[in-house]
C-alpha cells in the first residue's frame, strides 16, 4: 500500500518538472533571441557603417583624382605651339582636328579654344563654334588671371558644368582662352547602384552632383522632400524602429538609411552617402531563424524524452521489486564482508602509523645530525685558532674565539628547538627580518671553513633594507646550506669562485652561484637523502630541509646550470609590505 502513493508523488513531481523545464526553455529562448537581435544588429549595423564610410572615401578619392587630372590640362594646352600659332595667325582650320586628338586621350567632356574677342574658334563639338563667352566667367576670371580657373555653371538640362580655363599668351600678350569641361557625371553614373544614393554639395550646401536628378540645385533637407513616403512600408519601418534599434538618420523612398557625410577637400564641397539598413535586418533576421529553430527542437525533444521515460518507468516500476529482494540479499552479504575488511584496517592502520613515526625518527635524527655538523666543525676551527693564540700570548684574541664558540654552542641549541618545526606548520614566531644581515651572519659563520681554501668570493647586496616577514635563524640556515654546497662543487675548479647576489624586486631575490661541475639531476636535486658526494661527506638532507625551510617562508627555492657552467641556486622570498611594516 504504501508504493502506490510514493509512485503517485512520483509521477505529481514528473510532470512539475516537466513544466519547468518547458518555462525555462521558452525563457532561455526568449533571452537568446532578445540578446542575439541586439547584439547582432549593432554588429551588422557598424559592419554597414564602416562599409558605407570606406566607400565614400573611394569616392571622394575618384572625385579628386578626376579634378586634378583635368586641372593639369589647360595648363599643358596652354603652351601648345600649334595652338598659339592659329591664334597669332587667325588660321583654325586644324585647331579643332588637333583638339579632337587631345579629348579622347585626357578623357574630357569637351574642348574649346577662344580667341581674344571670346568667341569659339576651334572645339571637340562642332556645334558650338561661333559661339561668344566674352562675358561668362570661364573667359573673365582667365583672363585676369595667370592660373587655371576653376568655374561651375548651369547646363540647359539644369545640372552643372565644371570648366577649367586659362589663357594663352605670346610675348605677355593674351591671345586666347583654352576651356577643358570635366566629365564628372561619369564618375557621378558610377555611384549609382552601390549606394541608395550619393550627392555633392557646394560650400553654400547646394547640391550640384547627385544620383538623383531630382535634387540638383536642392539644399539637402529640400531633396528628402521631394521623395514621396511608401506609405505601408514607411509606416512598417517607423512602427518596428525601436524595436529594431537602429540609429536610423533619414528616410529615402520610404527606407530607413543611415547618413555618412564626409569633406572633399575642393572649394568646400563636401560628398552625402545614404545607405540601407534592409541588408543588415535580412541578414540578423537569418540568424534569428536559426535560433528559433534551434529551440523548436530542442522543445520538441524534450517532450519526445518526456513521453518515452513515461512509457519506461511502468516497466522499471515492475522490476523494481524484484531487484530490491536481490539487492537486500547483496547487501547483507557486503555488510558483513565490511566489517570483516574494518577489522582488517585497523589492524594496518596501526602498523603503518609505527612505521610513519619510525620513519619520521630517523629522518629527523638525520636532519639533526647534518644541522649540527656546521657548528661543531667550526668550534673545532675556532679551538684550535684559540690554543695557538694562547700559545702567542694573545689573551684577547683568544677570548674573542672562545666567545664566537660560545656563540656556536647558542646556535646548536636553536638548532635543535628550531628543528622542531620541520613537523609542524605555523609563523607564529615570524618577524621583519632584513636579509642582508642574514647574508653577512651566514657568511661570518662560513669565515673559518673559507679560510681554509682560496676561494673567491663576491657579495652584492642592496643598499636599502631587504626586510622578509620570517625567521632570521632559519634564513641564515638556508644561506649556510647553498654556501657549503657551493664549496664543495668548487673543490676541483681551478679558480674557484662563488657570486652571492641579494636583489630587490617584487620580491627578494638571492643568488648563489658558482663555476663547480654543475648539477647532474634537477629532477631528483630536492629529494631527501639524495647527495652525488662522497659516503661521509653528507646524507643528502641540505637541500631537502633547505627547500622546505623556504616554502614555510612563503617562497620558492629553484635550480639550475648556468651558461658558463657551474651551478646556479636562486631563492625567492615574498618582500615585507609596507603595511605589514607599519602594523609591525
Amino acid at each position: 500500500m504504501s508504493k502506490r502513493p510514493a509512485h503517485k508523488a512520483r509521477t505529481v513531481l514528473s510532470r512539475w518538472r516537466l513544466r519547468l523545464a518547458v518555462l525555462a526553455l521558452c525563457l532561455l529562448g526568449a533571452a537568446t533571441i532578445y540578446v542575439t537581435n541586439i547584439l547582432l544588429t549593432e554588429r551588422f549595423t557598424e559592419s554597414t557603417r564602416n562599409r558605407a564610410e570606406v566607400r565614400l572615401t573611394l569616392y571622394v578619392a575618384n572625385l579628386m583624382a578626376e579634378l586634378q587630372r583635368n586641372a593639369i590640362v589647360p595648363q599643358l594646352l596652354s603652351r601648345d605651339p600649334a595652338l598659339i600659332g592659329a591664334l597669332r595667325e587667325g588660321d583654325f582650320s586644324l585647331s579643332t582636328q588637333r583638339l579632337l586628338s587631345y579629348v579622347d586621350e585626357i578623357e574630357a567632356a569637351s574642348l574649346m579654344l577662344l580667341d581674344s574677342d571670346g568667341r569659339v574658334v576651334a572645339a571637340t563639338d562642332r556645334n558650338r563654334l561661333g559661339e561668344s563667352f566674352r562675358g561668362t566667367p570661364q573667359f573673365v576670371n582667365a583672363v585676369r588671371s595667370n592660373s587655371t580657373i576653376f568655374t561651375r555653371g548651369q547646363t540647359p538640362q539644369g545640372g552643372s558644368s565644371f570648366v577649367y580655363s586659362r589663357r594663352l599668351t605670346d610675348s605677355a600678350t593674351t591671345l586666347g582662352v583654352i576651356l577643358v569641361a570635366v566629365d564628372l557625371a561619369r564618375i557621378e553614373r558610377g555611384w549609382a547602384g552601390v549606394s541608395d544614393a550619393v550627392y555633392v554639395t557646394d560650400s553654400e550646401g547646394t547640391i550640384i552632383l547627385s544620383t538623383e536628378p531630382r535634387w540638383r540645385g536642392q539644399a539637402e533637407e529640400d531633396a528628402l522632400a521631394l521623395e514621396p513616403p511608401s506609405s505601408a512600408i514607411d509606416r512598417a519601418l517607423r512602427a518596428t524602429e525601436i524595436w529594431n534599434d537602429f540609429p536610423i538618420d533619414a528616410y529615402f523612398r520610404g527606407e530607413a538609411v543611415m547618413r555618412r557625410d564626409q569633406r572633399v577637400p575642393f572649394q568646400g564641397w563636401r560628398m552625402v552617402s545614404f545607405t540601407s539598413y534592409s541588408s543588415v535586418r535580412e541578414r540578423v533576421n537569418g540568424v534569428l531563424a536559426l535560433e528559433v529553430m534551434g529551440f523548436a527542437i530542442l522543445l520538441a525533444l524534450l517532450f519526445w524524452f518526456s513521453s518515452r521515460r513515461s512509457a519506461t518507468r511502468v516497466a522499471a516500476f515492475e522490476r523494481e521489486s524484484a531487484d530490491l529482494r536481490k539487492l537486500n540479499a547483496a547487501l547483507q552479504r557486503e555488510i558483513a564482508a565490511r566489517k570483516a575488511m574494518e577489522r582488517n584496517l585497523q589492524v594496518a592502520e596501526q602498523t603503518v602509523e609505527q612505521t610513519s613515526k619510525l620513519a619520521a625518527l630517523g629522518e629527523m635524527s638525520a636532519a639533526v645530525s647534518h644541522e649540527l655538523n656546521q657548528p661543531l666543525a667550526a668550534m673545532k676551527t675556532y679551538l684550535a685558532g684559540a690554543r695557538l693564540l694562547l700559545q702567542r700570548k694573545r689573551p684577547d684574541e683568544t677570548l674573542a674565539s672562545f666567545q664566537r664558540i660560545d656563540d656556536l654552542i647558542d646556535r646548536m641549541g636553536a638548532i635543535t628547538r628550531q628543528l622542531k618545526s620541520y613537523a609542524r606548520k605555523g609563523s607564529d614566531a615570524f618577524e621583519p627580518v632584513d636579509a642582508r644581515a642574514a647574508v653577512s651572519s651566514a657568511l661570518a659563520m662560513m669565515e673559518p671553513q673559507l679560510k681554509t681554501r682560496e676561494v673567491e668570493i663576491t657579495r652584492t647586496l642592496p643598499s636599502e633594507p631587504a626586510l622578509i616577514h620570517g625567521d632570521r635563524l632559519r634564513l641564515e640556515q638556508v644561506i649556510i646550506n647553498l654556501l657549503r654546497n657551493a664549496l664543495d662543487a668548487t673543490k676541483t675548479a681551478t679558480h674557484p669562485r662563488i657570486d652571492v647576489i641579494l636583489a630587490l624586486g617584487d620580491t627578494v631575490t638571492l643568488t648563489v652561484r658558482d663555476n663547480g661541475t654543475g648539477i647532474e639531476d634537477l629532477t631528483e636535486l630536492f629529494e631527501p637523502f639524495y647527495t652525488t658526494k662522497q659516503p661521509g661527506d653528507g646524507v643528502g638532507l641540505g637541500l631537502a630541509i633547505s627547500s622546505g625551510i623556504v616554502n614555510d617562508l612563503g617562497g620558492r627555492m629553484t635550480a639550475r646550470n648556468g651558461a658558463g657552467g657551474g651551478a646556479v641556486f636562486e631563492v625567492q622570498l615574498p618582500l615585507l609590505k609596507s603595511d605589514l611594516r607599519a602594523a609591525e
